[in-house]
C-alpha cells in the first residue's frame, strides 16, 4: 500500500534559516491558544482550539535550516468519532535548498484518509501551510489571525 500520510510542499526566495525560523513561531501561523514553544529537542507545547481541537506537540527534531519534527503525546479532536486520532503521529517540517529556492515539505505522517478528520485536517493544513505558513515566510508578518482552526 502506498503512503497516505497527508503532505504538501512549497517554493521560496527566502533562506533556509528564515523558513526555520517561521515554523518555530507557531504563534506566527496557527491560530488558538499555544502554550509552550517549540524551540528545542524535548520542548513541549499545546495546541487548542475552542473546544474542538486540543493536542500537545514533543519536539523530536529540531535542526536549525533543515529539518523539524513534532511528535503528538495526546490529542483531543472533538468531531472525529476516535478524539484521539491525531496521537502518536508526527508533523515534519523538512526544508531543502533548490538551486536560489528553497522548499518546505511538510507532512503530518500518521494522518491518512482511513481517519474521520482527514478531510477537515488536511484542508485545515493546507490552509496553515500553504497559506499562513508561506506569507509569514514570504512577509515575515504573523498570519494567525488569517485562519481560525
Amino acid at each position: 500500500m502506498n503512503n497516505q500520510d497527508y503532505t504538501t510542499s512549497f517554493l521560496v526566495q527566502q533562506t533556509p534559516q528564515q523558513v526555520f525560523d517561521a515554523i518555530i513561531n507557531v504563534r506566527g501561523w496557527w491560530s488558538g491558544q499555544i502554550d509552550g514553544t517549540p524551540d528545542e529537542v524535548g520542548a513541549e507545547f499545546t495546541y487548542q482550539y475552542g473546544d474542538v481541537h486540543q493536542s500537545t506537540q514533543k519536539v523530536t527534531e529540531f535542526v536549525p535550516g533543515k529539518k523539524v519534527v513534532w511528535h503528538v503525546t495526546d490529542a483531543y479532536l472533538s468531531f472525529a468519532d476516535k478524539k484521539d486520532e491525531w496521537k502518536d503521529t508526527d508533523i515534519i517540517f523538512e526544508i531543502n535548498k533548490q538551486d536560489n529556492q528553497t522548499e518546505l515539505t511538510f507532512t503530518h505522517r500518521g494522518l491518512v484518509p482511513a481517519f474521520i478528520c482527514y478531510d477537515n485536517c488536511s484542508g485545515a493544513w493546507e490552509t496553515l501551510i500553504q497559506k499562513n505558513l508561506r506569507n509569514l515566510i514570504i512577509t515575515g508578518e504573523d498570519q494567525a489571525d488569517a485562519f481560525a482552526g
